[in-house]
């Protein structure tokens, strides 16, 4: 959403345009333990509750947006991406977090 602009890593500007048509294009499940560029892991404690609201209110925030929302900075690894190739991988992405713990 325009917050934090991760560089572009070396193996994703030789792989990404494959991936993304793989996974967001192709809607491929994201696969367990794909790389996460380290400025965004969450490597403290948190509170649950109030993590939840603030995935609610990103969520909220995202979609009441649409497409003038999206940021215009590539992904890490994908590089560009329209409005519709970042909701699909935002889908994705949380469907996978989802899963993992099993919600």
């Amino acid at each position: 959403m325009g917050e934090k602009f991760p560089p572009r890593i070396l193996i994703g500007r030789l792989l990404g345009r494959l991936a993304k048509k793989s996974m967001i294009v192709n809607e491929k499940p994201m696969p367990r333990n794909s790389g996460t560029d380290k400025s965004l892991v969450v490597s403290d404690e948190r509170d649950f509750m109030a993590e939840r609201q603030r995935l609610r209110e990103f969520i909220d925030r995202f979609a009441t947006g649409g497409p003038g929302a999206c940021t215009k900075h590539p992904h890490f690894f994908f590089g560009p991406l329209t409005p519709e190739e970042w909701a699909a991988l935002m889908y994705q992405h949380l469907d996978h977090h989802l899963r993992q713990f099993r919600v």
